[in-house]
């Protein structure tokens, strides 16, 4: 059998996937400061929540390539909360936010064509590019009293092949949110190549200060492309509902064609559509919790960190992660591994995109008992090994 080049993947097991495997068959504890499913922390759902998928109307198949207009206005409700007027004609609702980049690479790209996106950041974005035929290029985040983009570097990035600019905001791991002077420079480099901007906001209600601003107001003269989903927002990764809200310059014809896309696959189903108003309606309640729940760990993780030489806290304006750097003394997988072994679970930066050596990303999303026994025992070896050092 021949297979397609854009699935040659290494599919084997990584030793640090094996070595987790191994040491939970072994019934050994393991702290998980890796934790990124909500439904999986321990948090309260309303007992109601499912109830909404019994809505009758969900028994009519009524084909919508958008998405059904009660969806789409639940989406537009969102919107007028963060102040930001969206109508449902800009709405195309998706399965996923997966599904939404993958709908507006083939809506900008053609094969080969290279998408700019800010490292760090996560790693999905690697195999969606593959399935759609486009390249990633890193245009880097620096960190400086802060994380913040690099103007000069992104310019730098940008060939005639360049069709988009992809922004996380608030970013995935590092939880900086774009500043106003940041989404200028984007706007005039967009301008400038005539790119488009992609805008992932998945997090956006969950900064330290409160929430962000969102890109769905638009930038002047640009094409933006905002994606976010009941994920994050509500807490609801099973439920699999997401949208793309298009402003700009030539909207009407990018949701045109976005439109035949989306007719193409009819992916999104009857009953979450119907349910979508009552799941946002909702989203209060567990997002009190969830942001409990990060500020009372990102409060425990410094607590225990503030007294450790050699290891630091960066910056964090939003999200549920962490970034710690700690001493670049030898590759983060080998000290992700020793760290297992101390009964601690947590990320080497590397899966984000940062060096081999010197950074850690932890979630700040898991029970706060176990949550603190994790980063005890972060604490401990570290401490130890700058004892050693």
């Amino acid at each position: 059998m021949r297979f397609s080049r854009r699935t040659d993947w290494n599919t084997e097991e990584s030793e640090l996937a094996r070595a987790h495997r191994l040491r939970a068959q072994a019934g050994l504890p393991i702290a998980d400061l890796t934790a990124s499913n909500p439904t999986r922390c321990g948090f309260q759902y309303s007992p109601e929540l499912l109830a909404a998928l019994a809505d009758p109307l969900a028994l009519d198949y009524d084909p919508q390539p958008r998405g059904s207009l009660r969806g789409r206005q639940a989406v537009c409700g969102y919107y007028t909360e963060h102040k930001v007027k969206v109508k449902p004609e800009q709405i195309v609702l998706t399965t996923s936010t997966s599904e939404a980049y993958s709908f507006l690479f083939r809506l900008l790209c053609d094969p080969g064509s290279e998408i700019l996106i800010a490292q760090p950041g996560y790693p999905l974005f690697d195999f969606l590019a593959m399935l759609d035929d486009v390249r990633l290029k890193a245009a880097p985040l620096v960190y400086d009293q802060g994380w913040q983009i690099d103007p000069e570097g992104l310019r730098r990035a940008i060939t005639p092949e360049t069709r988009a600019i992809v922004l996380v905001h608030p970013n995935n791991p590092t939880g900086h949110f774009t500043k106003p002077w940041e989404a200028e420079e984007l706007a005039r480099l967009c301008r400038e190549f005539d790119l488009s901007l992609i805008v992932d906001e998945v997090f956006l209600d969950y900064g330290v200060a409160g929430p962000g601003e969102s890109f769905a107001a638009g930038l002047a003269g640009v094409p933006v492309f905002v994606v976010s989903g009941l994920s994050k927002i509500a807490g609801l990764p099973q439920m699999k509902a997401a949208w793309i809200v298009a402003t700009g310059p030539e909207a009407d014809r990018a949701l045109d064609r976005l439109e035949v896309i989306a007719d193409t696959f009819l992916s999104m189903n009857a009953p979450v559509q119907c349910a979508l108003p009552s799941w946002l309606g909702g989203r209060a309640a567990i997002q009190a919790q969830i942001r409990t729940r990060v500020a009372a760990n990102l409060a425990e993780l410094d607590r225990q960190l503030s007294k450790l030489p050699g290891v630091c806290r960066l910056e964090v304006e939003g999200g549920w992660y962490a970034v710690l750097r700690i001493p670049a003394i030898k590759p983060d997988e080998q000290t992700v591994l020793e760290l297992l072994d101390h009964g601690v679970w947590v990320h080497p930066g590397y899966f984000f995109g940062m060096a081999e050596s010197g950074w850690l990303v932890v979630s700040l999303l898991g029970p706060g008992e176990e949550f603190s026994r994790g980063v005890r025992g972060l604490a401990g070896y570290f401490g130890a090994s700058c004892v050693a050092f």
